[in-house]
């Protein structure tokens, strides 16, 4: 891609967010009946190509499984307040009563509270038992010392993620993951992320992660561009890391799955994602406005609590609708917020593509949303 020169002995690559390109119809159409959205990783198949994001406003044991009931995966965070607190429902239900000014004091305090182990297994074990794909997240500092009991709860999907995660960490004075060397002693499929470049996706690949989270600072709740300077459009971090892809498949004949992670905001956003490369979209505040959000109306991030440098705060995003409304419908507005996979479907519909991977090679144009 071509570089601008911004300054003197400086030059910048141009990105693209959703809202700068548009998904160009063909020469044929089909009927929505005939679209398939099933998604396969591993072993596993989802009838949406959707992961909701692993925040406490997003997904509880009860939300993760209704997604699941709905053919998505909900990820339940084991950093989280469901497995610091015994009971987080009270909490939760404060939480929505405090003002803007309380409430970041009120999160750095829950989040203080001890990870423990006991609850981690037994959240994991009340979604096993209700028969649904069980995904837990836990970030890369997380990770080493909750190994044992994410191996005792055995779940199908681990997601490590964080601000930005990268295959080569360099630390003095501690022992950083090696995240080749944990990602390669489960049996459990993983998820690595958040990454926004080619070099960085492909390095990601080469863990042997089942997949990758491509997104950094994107998400509606997260600040960590004003805090931190750092991140990339999304529709140009998605089109990198499906490059690499490419060359990782080329390389090793092995296929790791691109999921965009935070900027889907509206079944438009989620059909570009697609085209752009993605095989999924981890989405989090389309869903923190469900009825049954754990948020009660508000969403928020694990950065949020953070006790120095908070990269993000808590985000009002209201009640759209129930999970079942917001996901497959029906819409109760117009703007693409609701029935969000029937937007989808509708997209690969009119665009003549029949799956995920053939609207994958759909044609987009820049600046095609103006009229």
């Amino acid at each position: 891609m071509t570089e601008i020169e911004i300054g003197m002995g400086k030059s910048a690559r141009r990105a693209f967010g959703f809202d700068e390109v548009s998904i160009l119809p063909s020469r044929r159409t089909r009927n929505t009946a005939d679209v398939d959205l099933t998604w396969q990783i591993d072993a596993f198949t989802f009838d949406l190509p959707l992961i909701a994001s692993a925040m406490d406003a997003v997904v509880s044991p009860s939300t993760a499984i209704e997604i699941g009931r709905l053919g998505g995966v909900g990820a339940l965070h084991l950093e989280g307040l469901w497995t610091r607190h015994d009971d987080p429902e009270p909490i939760l239900e404060e939480l929505a009563t405090l003002s803007d000014e309380k409430v970041r004091t009120r999160l750095t305090e829950l989040y203080a509270s001890p990870v423990r182990g006991e609850l981690v297994r037994a959240r994991l074990i009340e979604l096993r038992d209700a028969g649904v794909v069980v995904a837990a997240a836990v970030t890369p500092q997380g990770a080493p010392g909750l190994l044992g009991d994410i191996r005792a709860a055995e779940p199908d999907l681990l997601v490590i993620q964080g601000t930005v995660v990268s295959a080569e960490h360099v630390a003095r004075g501690d022992e950083p993951l090696n995240l080749k060397q944990f990602v390669r002693q489960l049996e459990t499929p993983v998820l690595v992320g958040g990454c926004a470049s080619y070099q960085a996706a492909l390095h990601l690949m080469r863990t042997g992660a089942a997949g990758i989270l491509v997104g950094v600072g994107a998400g509606q709740a997260s600040t960590t561009r004003r805090v931190l300077g750092l991140g990339a459009g999304q529709v140009t971090a998605i089109a990198d890391a499906r490059a690499a892809r490419m060359r990782h498949l080329d390389e090793t004949g092995v296929y790791v799955h691109v999921i965009a992670d935070g900027g889907v905001h509206t079944s438009g956003d989620l059909a570009k994602a697609i085209v752009c490369g993605a095989d999924a979209v981890m989405m989090g505040s389309a869903l923190a406005a469900a009825a049954e959000a754990p948020g009660r109306g508000y969403h928020w991030g694990l950065p949020a609590a953070h006790a120095t440098l908070p990269r993000g705060g808590r985000v009002r995003v209201g009640t759209r609708g129930s999970l079942e409304e917001i996901l497959v419908g029906p819409a109760v507005d117009h703007d693409g917020a609701t029935n969000l996979f029937g937007g989808l479907r509708k997209a690969m519909a009119l665009t003549g593509h029949a799956t995920l991977k053939e609207m994958q090679k759909a044609e987009l144009v820049v600046g095609g949303g103006a009229s």
